[in-house]
């Protein structure tokens, strides 16, 4: 990895042209072994990863002395395998991912968050229905044991109700506009853009009751790597973050060509892909410490974790709440803010 000159210190120059000629070269000695880090991380189609879309198009992790292949997966449910079989260096996963993954052995470690769904995630009805209280006795379709059971579960909550209030209904996300259109659906709980399908059907039928924004930082998205692999690449993975933070800088700069970039992972226009991300929040560097603060806040690995444990738990998905401390590892973000 290309370091600064200033964390070397070069050898005076010698009289002899074989001793400049061995100091220099073993000056450089550090550039050429560095050289070929790279690293291998896991992702899906999502607009909360965008910033590491934007910094793998323009090759921003170059400055840092990283090279990165982003490799895509369809379903994250196989990121995690793939990163214990030694495939992958990492991964970018949804907080619950880890906890129910910590939960049953494995030693993966949260290294900083990347986005929380701010909207992207939402609780959407006939209009008929105006609050989560109405939900009672009331159909609601939803995937069991995914960012949308965790939404619907704390939204519950919220307002003194449990699942055993509504009529739950296992339904895929995609599945869940073409419920709502047919009529036999009247609360769906679902993701972007499916949000957006549902609320632009003829009629003006349907609205968001419950989204994202009420529970900020339940649904985080997350950078994950082994305990084996941050003991041996501190270097990096810092890079990696360093390289998010680039990539964020540039949409926040260059706002048009980054939604060409993004839109072409995410398979829309330019003007899809900012509505997209309009849903999503991506975190600075300088907010991230807040996660990895002990509160019972959603935007808090703990506060959040609760919820997705206990849920985990009630549904015999995990033996045991896992300690949330044991899921992350503040190290590289905390060095990094200062």
């Amino acid at each position: 990895m290309t370091m600064p000159l200033s964390r070397f210190k070069l050898p005076s120059l010698r009289k002899s042209l074989l001793g400049a000629c061995l100091a220099t070269a073993a000056s450089l000695l550090p550039f050429a072994s560095q050289a070929a880090e790279s690293m291998k991380i896991g992702t899906v189609v999502w607009a909360g990863y965008a910033p590491f879309y934007v910094a793998d198009k323009l090759d921003l992790y170059k400055a840092h002395g990283l090279k990165v292949e982003l490799q895509f997966f369809n379903d994250p449910a196989l990121i995690p395998t793939a990163m214990a079989g030694g495939a992958l260096d990492g991964g970018m996963l949804t907080y619950d991912q880890v906890v129910g993954g910590v939960a049953k052995g494995l030693k993966h470690k949260v290294v900083m968050p990347i986005d929380f769904s701010n909207g992207g995630d939402a609780i959407v009805a006939d209009k008929s229905i105006t609050s989560v209280k109405d939900f009672k006795g009331k159909k609601v379709g939803y995937n069991p044991l995914s960012p949308s059971d965790f939404l619907l579960a704390y939204a519950l909550k919220s307002n003194g109700l449990t699942e055993k209030d509504i009529s739950p209904i296992n339904m895929t996300p995609e599945g869940i506009p073409g419920a709502m259109a047919s009529g036999s659906l009247p609360v769906g709980v679902t993701y972007e853009p499916n949000v957006s399908q549902i609320l632009g059907m003829p009629g003006d039928k349907f609205h968001v009751v419950y989204s994202s924004k009420d529970a900020p930082g339940l649904i985080t998205d997350v950078l994950v790597f082994d305990e084996k692999v941050i003991a041996k690449r501190k270097v990096a993975i810092t890079a990696l973050i360093q390289g998010y933070v680039d990539g964020l800088a540039y949409i926040k700069a260059h706002p048009e060509e980054s939604a060409e970039i993004i839109g072409k992972v995410l398979g829309v226009s330019a003007k899809e892909a900012t509505e997209q991300m309009s849903g999503v929040y991506n975190i600075p560097l300088a907010e991230m410490s807040k996660n990895f603060e002990k509160s019972d806040a959603t935007s808090s690995f703990f506060g959040s974790g609760a919820v997705i444990g206990t849920l985990l738990k009630d549904n015999g998905q995990i033996p045991a709440i896992p300690d949330f401390a044991t899921t992350f590892d503040a190290s590289f973000v905390e060095a990094l803010a200062k």
